[in-house]
């Protein structure tokens, strides 16, 4: 094959006024394909590729449709039914020039890359070991697209409230936020269509404007909108995550955003040897300054103070000020709460790590009550020793009635105290055994049972009246052509 620039001389040679035997000389080139070269104006003509065999457009869609686009089983059925001769790779690259098996796409617009113009978020889940213990986070980032610096934090659960949170957080670390919020189309945000045509949820429309950017889903198939993040959490999971120990949540993200915001940001990256810190010097006088009286994303709660002045929220009891019960107000944020009443704060409060359970809080400089509240039943732990004791049969049927965890398992069991107490402990055990027989869990079904016990002389409860008739019904007749239910699970237990 002649190359394009030696093709580009056969043709101006000539007109220069050198004859083709001299052309033949210095380029060693046969006559007659400078002969064609100059006759086609030096131009490659294209290269038109002619079938064997025409496979009908019209009859590679049908198939494409009965075959749920499989193009193993579209090639058996062109060579069983249509008497195909080709061969596989003939049949792939035909699909493709039509745009059946591989669509036709268009090419992404360049975004350019302006200082101060666009910010991207995105969450990525994530199972990370704390305190020796492998959890599931949901990890939040966001980058400066044209400084790429980052800002990340991690989450035990992630929705609207925490967004807006992670968000107002990145914006006050950086002093400013960036015209443009790019997001990847999710529900948290969007709350219907996808790019250009997506509707935003009002409520993250209001809080967006009130920040002063704007938010954007990007285009689907638009790869460059989306891959700085994917290659910021292509970073984390190789150079963050191995090789690092996390006692805590609090730790893990402690570690996440000196990562992030100190070695990161003084670390060269890409072909060009970016240094975010020293780009994000320059792209800092462009972000949309916010007063800083921007009030932090906060979550309103209506609590109740019981006689002893403390408010439960989540899994402590807070004190609020004063000597009187009364409603109150309890705003959440990111890392604190504070309680209003008749809108004036009482008092704020910190929000304890995780894991912290159960405590009792109380405004500094004054004195924690001395006792607690009377309506704060302790754990069951200590009812349900005893009625473990009983009997083997009582044992079994908590093993297997018994909830895994939450209110309901304390009040079960308080409430099978509270039966074994008013029972022999022989008639106790023949309720639970008949109860665990037939997979009852209700303790009033428990209870019935033992009052037929009561009544009836002989050991056996007798069993219900059945119309022997019954097989002659409609009903059973419709029914019999079914397969026999699976008794087995009343079966007597071994």
């Amino acid at each position: 094959m002649i190359a394009t620039d030696k093709r580009k001389a056969i043709f101006l040679l000539p007109q220069e006024g050198m004859e083709v035997r001299a052309i033949v000389r210095r380029l060693g080139v046969s006559r007659n394909p400078v002969r064609g070269i100059i006759r086609q104006a030096g131009v490659l003509p294209p290269r038109v590729r002619t079938d064997k065999q025409r496979l009908d457009e019209e009859l590679l869609r049908r198939l494409y449709q009965q075959c749920q686009g499989r193009m193993v089983r579209r090639h058996e059925k062109l060579v069983e039914k249509e008497g195909l001769q080709g061969c596989y790779p003939t049949l792939t690259r035909r699909l493709r020039d039509l745009g059946i098996s591989t669509p036709q796409t268009t090419r992404c617009p360049r975004v350019p890359e302006e200082p101060g113009l666009e910010m991207q978020p995105d969450p990525s889940r994530y199972q990370v070991e704390l305190a020796g213990r492998r959890v599931k986070l949901i990890a939040s980032l966001i980058y400066l697209r044209y400084s790429n610096r980052r800002y990340r934090t991690f989450y035990r659960a992630f929705d609207r409230f925490k967004m807006k949170g992670f968000l107002h957080e990145a914006r006050t670390f950086w002093g400013g936020a960036a015209r443009q919020c790019i997001i990847d189309n999710p529900n948290l945000a969007r709350l219907r269509g996808s790019g250009a045509n997506a509707l935003i949820v009002p409520e993250m429309e209001a809080f967006a404007k009130e920040h002063g950017f704007g938010l954007r889903c990007h285009e689907i198939g638009h790869c460059n909108r989306k891959a700085g993040a994917e290659r910021s959490f292509w970073t984390g999971e190789t150079n963050f995550l191995p090789g690092r120990t996390f006692q805590s949540l609090e730790d893990l993200n402690a570690q996440a955003l000196a990562w992030a915001t100190v070695r990161m940001d003084n670390k060269p990256q890409g072909k060009v040897g970016l240094i975010p810190a020293k780009a994000f010097a320059h792209e800092r006088q462009y972000l949309v300054e916010l007063p800083a009286h921007l009030p932090a994303p906060y979550r309103l709660h209506g609590r109740g103070t019981d006689h002893y002045g403390y408010l439960t929220f989540g899994v402590n009891h807070y004190r609020g000020p004063g000597t009187k019960r009364a409603d109150v107000k309890v705003l959440e944020y990111g890392a604190r709460l504070k309680i209003y009443q008749a809108g004036q704060c009482l008092a704020e409060y910190p929000l304890p790590p995780e894991g912290v359970k159960n405590k009792h809080f109380s405004p500094p400089g004054q004195p924690a009550p001395l006792h607690p509240a009377k309506n704060r039943r302790p754990r069951t732990e200590a009812e349900e020793k005893p009625l473990r004791a009983l009997a083997p049969a009582v044992q079994a049927y908590l093993d297997f009635a018994l909830p895994i965890k939450g209110i309901q398992r304390h009040e079960f069991i308080r409430r099978l105290l509270a039966l074994s107490r008013k029972m022999s402990v022989a008639l106790l055990t023949r309720s639970l055994e008949r109860a665990r027989k037939y997979h009852i869990t209700s303790l009033e079904t428990v209870a019935r049972s033992a009052g037929i016990y009561l009544q009836q002389v002989a050991g056996a409860l007798p069993l219900a009246a059945v119309d022997a008739a019954f097989t002659h019904r409609q009903a059973y007749q419709e029914g019999s052509l079914t397969e026999p239910p699976d008794r087995s699970l009343y079966q007597d237990p071994p």
